[in-house]
């Protein structure tokens, strides 16, 4: 069964929403962005947030001191790394406090040498922010990979994740903009997507909500 994170809350409201929906990730972004949340504004969200869903800190080339003491003080279970971190700062950052770290893939025309050190590994679209930018990249680059467990993200939408999980096997599925109206989250579209995933997800077995 893959699971599920919705990135980029920046709103108690978005808290009251994902905890109803109990996608199994989400993420606060601390790096430039428009969804960026500063660190006393992710924590009381994260004392918000319903303790079967797991909190993502998304940082690009942070100080480790920075991401070590977010981690300490409870105000993330992951960190996910978009930089040029190295194998030696992910190690640095699992030997000191037990964090367990994702590491983002930006996939254009090939599938790049992939690091060993992380937990998982993210595949996004290669791009100049980083990801978020909503596309999708050539998926057929990851058919017959045997890797790392990963996420895959980058314009997955409630209408598309069906093939994603038919032809690949992500652990989980990260989306961020395509449960957006507006540049804000919207609860409809977060419980339909996660309902998506999940009904697709063959050894899932249950009812997702309605409105």
């Amino acid at each position: 069964m893959s699971k599920v994170k919705i990135c980029g809350l920046s709103r108690p409201d978005d808290i009251a929403a994902v905890n109803r929906a109990l996608p199994d990730f989400i993420g606060f972004v601390f790096a430039s962005s428009r969804r960026r949340v500063d660190i006393k504004t992710a924590a009381r969200l994260k004392e918000k947030l319903d303790p079967r869903i797991e909190a993502v800190g998304v940082f690009v080339n942070e100080d480790i001191e920075a991401v070590i003491q977010i981690y300490k003080n409870g105000v993330i279970d992951l960190a996910q790394l978009h930089g040029e971190e190295s194998g030696a700062y992910v190690r640095r950052l699992k030997e000191s406090c037990g964090c367990r770290v994702i590491k983002a893939i930006g996939i254009g025309n090939t599938l790049p040498a992939l690091p060993v050190e992380p937990d998982y590994l993210l595949f996004d679209t290669l791009s100049g922010q980083r990801g978020g930018i909503g596309t999708a990249f050539d998926w057929n680059h990851l058919k017959g990979y045997r890797g790392l467990p990963y996420f895959l993200a980058g314009g997955l939408t409630a209408e598309n994740v069906s093939y994603a999980l038919s032809s690949l096997s992500p652990y989980c599925i990260d989306v961020s903009s395509a449960v957006e109206t507006g540049g804000v989250k919207d609860e409809r579209k977060i419980n339909d997507f996660v309902c998506s995933v999940r009904k697709n997800s063959v050894l899932f077995k249950t009812s997702c909500g309605t409105y």
